[in-house]
């Protein structure tokens, strides 16, 4: 018998390759942020300022990438270095006024394209279908000892 995860291997996969929400090069065809900088400035956005080596527990990246995808927020404006408002040696990155902008922005974005999509979808099913995706995360946040923090 046939268990139905490989229903949700195959589906996940299909997901994963419709390119409507981040393009071939990691953006949306009228986005603002590459994926990996919507990321970024989602988890700051939620946690509040991160230094580099709370942002590498949290992704489960290496400093070095995070040092590029950091200075690269930063030379685009997105976020800024300061010092940890809890008295730590480490700096942290905090959002700038233009990221909480650009981010509010990409994320009506996205929005606009689920709407779109769901567009012959009742309100119930759209919530019904969050609510699995919502628990599908957080078992796989559990597993990986990753939680991420939810608004």
């Amino acid at each position: 018998m046939v268990r139905p995860t490989h229903e949700v291997e195959y589906e996940q996969m299909l997901l994963s390759r419709h390119g409507f929400l981040h393009q071939k090069n990691g953006r949306r065809k009228d986005g603002l942020l590459e994926r990996s900088a919507y990321i970024l400035l989602s988890r700051i956005r939620v946690q509040g300022p991160m230094s580099v080596g709370e942002l590498s527990d949290a992704f489960g990246l290496d400093a070095s990438t995070l040092n590029r995808q950091t200075a690269a927020a930063m030379r685009a404006g997105l976020v800024e270095r300061i010092p940890d408002p809890e008295g730590g040696m480490a700096r942290k990155f905090r959002l700038t006024d233009e990221g909480a902008r650009t981010l509010d922005e990409e994320r009506d974005g996205i929005v606009a394209a689920l709407d779109r999509v769901m567009e012959e979808w009742t309100d119930e099913d759209i919530a019904g279908f969050a609510a699995y995706l919502k628990r599908f995360n957080t078992d796989i946040e559990r597993l990986g000892g990753r939680p991420w923090p939810r608004p």
